[in-house]
């Protein structure tokens, strides 16, 4: 039996968490969280939609000419730090002593292939220059200067990247100045996200990090605006405490800190539905902050989305209108009941259960309504080519069969069946997605009644020594979107340019 004390209730109430989601939250850990149960790998033309550089042409020209009068943001998930960019550098210089062993007989040593392509490459990174001026004169060897200039790299002592959020380290050298990839992004948005030459952005980033990202908007808006002609409106929200998750023990008792105090961890990138929620706008673009590209293939970028935005607008007047009607209809005849099931499953992959074709009419008609009055999501999927990430699957549960982006940790891979059908994706998530959040009366959808709580993920982690089970929630576009009409759309690979690792900035879609 799990009871709070009056200290443990009073920490509930200052981080906005009821109680009864803590208990709900301990019984996922005592129940565990089901693998999902893939049906198919969704694939072009069963669930992944390709068209012609003419059909593209259409949806474009269809973003265009509708987005007037809408409301568009680009939302940037950007808390992500950039120390998980450096792991290998930390390591570094904790292992390699450059006045003892030279770097040669370290590599040797060690085959730290991370290293080697970084000391290889290093002269083509956007912040070499910055660098080698501050640690000119300073090393005797070639290991000596690869030590200083990591230090220098990472170190509060230096430029101190290992702190920064990775939003705001130079991405991309123009000469004149490095771009950051929150700058890039505010380019981008200037092309598919704007109308009347005004540009509306939301990052969701570390509170610490806030004074950071204000100044840098303040250092770049002027050059940014002047190169193309747009202003920008840029907010910024924090993960709440309130989607933070608890911790419990290998036995699902209550984990305390030291203090007595309950532990409670950050909920995953899925506690951003609710900021999400927050937006009240008519077209959402969603786009990791990391993955952003050179000036030189931004205009290709730029039409992928639209051709996305396109469809979205396009899908979504049909929808709109069919759920006008069925919003006033008492019955219907039978010609236009098959008519508005043929769109949903054909145009919004709705699968509906064999007792439908036999149902009342109005039961039918409730039906219809509550499939087609949702929020939708165009989501790119580029051709899988290695990349770690989570890919387009149809899979099969509790409310049936329905498309959804789905995670590796989400499939039993010890099954043979779940295990092959995972394997025979060929397509991944690069975390492209517009979101149609809106009815058909301008009514925002409340995001929250669509999530999928079963879809989150339990962790073993350790503090202080101790052993503990973490609570994820369902991902921002896995679970968090589960009950939202889904499309799948195959995008170019040149949309694709996520930085990782450091290294990872000299890859071609990053030398400018």
């Amino acid at each position: 039996m799990i009871t709070f004390s009056e200290k443990d209730n009073q920490q509930l109430v200052s981080k906005g968490i009821a109680k009864d989601k803590v208990l709900g939250q301990i019984e996922s850990f005592k129940e565990g969280i089901p693998f999902v149960n893939l049906d198919k790998a969704a694939i072009v033309a069963e669930g992944i939609s390709k068209f012609s550089d003419d059909e593209e042409k259409e949806l474009v020209d269809n973003f265009e000419n509708s987005k007037k009068g809408l409301t568009l943001l680009k939302f940037v998930p950007a808390s992500g730090a950039a120390s998980r960019m450096f792991k290998a550098f930390f390591s570094f210089l904790d292992k390699y002593n450059p006045k003892e062993e030279s770097i040669e007989d370290y590599f040797s040593r060690t085959e730290d292939k991370a290293v080697k392509t970084f000391l290889d490459g290093m002269k083509d990174l956007p912040f070499y220059e910055i660098i080698e001026k501050r640690i000119k004169g300073k090393a005797t060897t070639k290991g000596e200067e690869l030590y200083l200039f990591i230090e220098d790299m990472l170190r509060d002592t230096g430029l101190n990247y290992g702190f920064y959020p990775k939003g705001l380290l130079p991405f991309h050298n123009y000469g004149d100045f490095a771009a950051t990839p929150f700058e890039e992004h505010l380019k981008e948005a200037a092309l598919y996200a704007s109308t009347n030459k005004e540009a509306n952005l939301h990052f969701t980033i570390s509170e610490q990090h806030g004074d950071m990202f204000n100044a840098e908007f303040d250092k770049i808006k002027e050059r940014v605006s002047a190169s193309t002609n747009t202003s920008f409106n840029v907010s910024y929200s924090f993960q709440k405490p309130s989607t933070d998750t608890i911790a419990v023990t290998l036995e699902n008792d209550l984990f305390r800190n030291p203090d007595g105090s309950l532990l409670f961890r950050p909920g995953g990138h899925g506690a951003l539905i609710e900021n999400l929620n927050e937006q009240d706008v008519d077209v959402i673009f969603i786009k990791n902050i990391d993955n952003v590209i050179k000036d030189a293939h931004i205009n290709e970028v730029a039409d992928s989305k639209k051709v996305l935005a396109g469809l979205l607008l396009k899908v979504q007047e049909k929808a709109f209108g069919y759920a006008k009607t069925l919003e006033s209809a008492t019955t219907l005849d039978d010609s236009l009941i098959a008519e508005i099931k043929l769109f949903t499953e054909k145009e919004l992959n709705v699968k509906f259960d064999e007792s439908f074709d036999s149902a009342a009419v109005a039961d039918k008609i409730t039906t219809l309504k509550e499939k087609i009055n949702r929020p939708i999501r165009i989501c790119g999927m580029v051709k899988n080519e290695g990349d770690p990430g989570g890919g387009p699957f149809w899979i099969n549960d509790r409310n049936g069969i329905s498309l959804q982006i789905i995670e590796s940790a989400q499939v039993d891979v010890d099954n043979k069946d779940q295990f092959g059908i995972m394997s025979n994706a060929t397509h991944f998530n690069p975390v492209d997605l517009i979101c149609g959040v809106k009815n058909y009366k301008g009514e925002k959808y409340n995001l929250l009644d669509f999530v999928d709580e079963k879809q989150g993920f339990i962790t073993e982690k350790t503090k202080d020594g101790k052993e503990l089970k973490a609570l994820e929630l369902p991902g921002l576009w896995n679970g968090a979107m589960a009950f939202w009409n889904t499309i799948f759309v195959e995008v170019p690979i040149i949309t694709f340019n996520p930085v990782k690792t450091v290294t990872d900035l000299l890859k071609p879609a990053h030398q400018v």
